[in-house]
C-alpha cells in the first residue's frame, strides 16, 4: 500500500527544505506531524499540509510511515538589488519541488518470509 502527494513550485529554498525533510524521513505518520508542528520556519506548515494530503490519499490509513520524503530544485526566480554607482546584483529567488510517499508497515513475519526468497 503506497500513498503519494506532490507539491510543485513552492517558495522555499530547496536547502532549507530539506532540512525539516530530514527530521521527518522514516518516521510514523503521526510522529511526523507532531515533529512538524513544534519546528519552526516557512517550510513546516508546508509540509504538515502535504503529509495530510498524502494521508488523505492512503486507502488504508493506520500503520502508515514516511518511506520517502523528497525535494528538488525548481525553477530560480531572478531579482535585482540595486547598488552603488548604479550597478546592480542579481537576487535569486529559488523553488522547490517536494514528495512525500507513504508507505504500510510490514509485521516482522513478512519481513522474514521476504528475506528469505531473496536468498534463494
Amino acid at each position: 500500500m503506497e500513498a503519494k502527494a506532490k507539491l510543485k513550485f513552492v517558495r522555499v529554498a530547496p536547502r532549507k527544505m530539506r532540512k525539516v525533510l530530514d527530521l521527518i524521513r522514516r518516521k510514523e505518520t503521526e510522529e511526523a506531524l507532531s515533529i512538524l508542528r513544534f519546528t519552526s520556519g516557512r517550510a513546516s506548515p508546508i509540509l504538515q499540509k502535504l503529509l495530510r494530503s498524502a494521508l488523505a490519499n492512503a486507502k488504508v490509513k493506520e500503520n502508515l510511515y514516511v518511506a520517502q520524503a523528497t525535494c528538488d530544485q525548481g525553477p530560480t526566480l531572478p531579482r535585482w538589488r540595486p547598488r552603488s554607482l548604479g550597478r546592480a546584483n542579481k537576487i535569486r529567488k529559488r523553488t522547490s519541488h517536494i514528495t512525500i510517499v507513504l508507505k504500510e508497515k510490514q509485521g516482522e513475519s513478512e519481513v522474514k518470509s521476504k528475506k528469505l526468497k531473496v536468498k534463494s
